[in-house]
């Protein structure tokens, strides 16, 4: 009989209780509701409610259920339809009438939020340990090819010289930006909702704090409808995991054209490449294109869950049920992807000849030739113009600007001398620049500084 079937004079049909029933996926929560429930349980001993010795039979038998189901030695049923009905059966079956005042002073609704966050909780927690390492390895990596050039680019045109440390200072910067948004949206999802009731709260006299001390929740929520009734924190941290997929998406889709052979800038391991069932030649990135492509997989997710809560009324409804499915995906895709992405950057093989000789091509000294113009003493739009006229000329005599003889640039403006080729040599591009964050040797080594 359901636990709730006092009031139905009917059993529901198979397919009911088949469409019905969460089990398949929130049994995942077995751990969290049972430590939810002995909390709960020794909140209702500490306020005497029920006895201490029921509390203490009902902690040490869902411990024994809790190790019951880590050995697999326990089914749940469709019958029960969730975990914790299963859980709370299970316990009935073990205690007899005992068991079944656990569930004094609370609603499934309450425990279900309590549960997800508790869940939540310890992804957050997970999520920034790999983001942690994945930055560890950003910094090895730049520090490995501080002197290594490549070419910057804006709309994946070759623009100005940077270094490798620097490209891989930017992406750490974006997945530390990634830690700080799971951090702050621990802060809001720290709010017990345990104690809620199904909506109203409860005439029983609860220690909500006691609650929020056991389970280790900063908070204790407010409004009890609106603690049964919330899904805001795992839409927020789900749009957390769509922001960390994005970058590692971008990280990724660089890494794709970097390891081309128009590009060979950079090579993946054979560890993490596959090859082609009919073309013998080929190394394919696919653990990048994967996760370019699981990106989308996220995004999905979070639309999952911004639709199903868009037209709730207050307070619980059933469709909040659906709430797991996309949390836990969205959790999962993202762990594995930083863990795959993590290894496969730490064994990719850096083209640093490569990317020089990239770097000395496509005119990327043209805006360091318009600032030494600038130093002699011409406005920079002025300069703009006879840099521009230079490399169009450049164009035309297929040269490179540090090529040109100095009477050829003197055709151009008479400010050029002899030290504009110190000016414009690749290294001394990027060694010139002096503000702060920038592509200098001495800015990235203050950037990789500590860490």
């Amino acid at each position: 009989m359901k636990l709730w079937g006092g009031r139905f004079s009917k059993a529901a049909s198979s397919s009911a209780n088949e469409f019905n029933a969460s089990i398949e996926f929130d049994q995942r929560l077995y751990k969290q509701d049972i430590t939810g429930s002995i909390a709960h349980a020794k909140m209702l001993a500490k306020q005497g409610i029920i006895t201490k010795e029921e509390a203490l039979a009902i902690e040490s038998s869902l411990l024994e259920i809790l190790d019951d189901i880590e050995d697999g030695k326990i089914e749940f049923t469709i019958e029960q339809e969730d975990i914790h009905m299963n859980i709370e059966s299970i316990l009935t079956e073990k205690l007899g009438p005992i068991g079944k005042k656990l569930h004094t002073a609370r609603s499934r609704n309450d425990q279900v939020a309590v549960d997800l966050r508790l869940f939540l909780k310890e992804e957050v927690k997970s999520q920034i340990n790999l983001l942690k390492t994945l930055n560890s390895t950003l910094v090895n990596i730049a520090k490995n090819n501080k002197d290594t050039v490549m070419p910057g680019y804006t709309h994946l045109q070759r623009a100005q010289p940077v270094t490798f440390a620097y490209y891989m200072m930017a992406y750490y910067q974006m997945f530390k930006r990634d830690i700080s948004r799971l951090e702050d949206c621990n802060k809001r999802m720290d709010v017990l909702p345990l104690g809620s009731g199904a909506l109203a709260g409860t005439t029983y006299d609860t220690d909500r704090d006691f609650l929020a001390k056991e389970l280790g929740f900063e908070y204790v929520s407010e409004n009890a409808m609106d603690s049964v009734s919330d899904r805001d924190f795992a839409i927020e941290f789900i749009a957390c995991c769509s922001t960390t997929m994005m970058h590692l998406s971008r990280f990724c889709e660089e890494l794709i054209i970097w390891s081309s052979t128009e590009f060979s800038f950079v090579e993946m391991d054979d560890a993490y490449s596959t090859g082609s069932s009919i073309m013998p030649q080929k190394k394919n990135p696919d653990m990048a294109e994967l996760i370019r492509g699981k990106t989308g997989r996220v995004y999905g997710d979070l639309v999952t869950l911004l639709t199903i809560m868009k037209g709730l009324p207050l307070a619980y409804n059933k469709d909040m049920q659906e709430d797991k499915l996309p949390v836990f995906d969205a959790s999962d895709t993202l762990k594995a992807s930083i863990s795959i992405f993590t290894q496969m950057i730490s064994t990719m093989k850096v083209n640093s000849d490569v990317m020089e000789k990239a770097a000395k091509s496509g005119f990327m000294n043209a805006t360091d030739a318009a600032d030494y113009l600038v130093s002699k003493g011409l406005a920079f739009r002025d300069c703009h113009e006879i840099i521009g006229k230079i490399v169009l000329y450049c164009v035309n005599n297929q040269k490179a600007i540090e090529e040109l003889t100095l009477d050829e640039l003197k055709t151009f403006s008479d400010k050029f001398e002899e030290d504009i080729y110190d000016k414009i040599n690749i290294r001394a591009c990027i060694a010139a620049k002096k503000s702060k964050g920038s592509t200098s040797f001495e800015s990235v080594e203050e950037m990789l500084k500590d860490k």
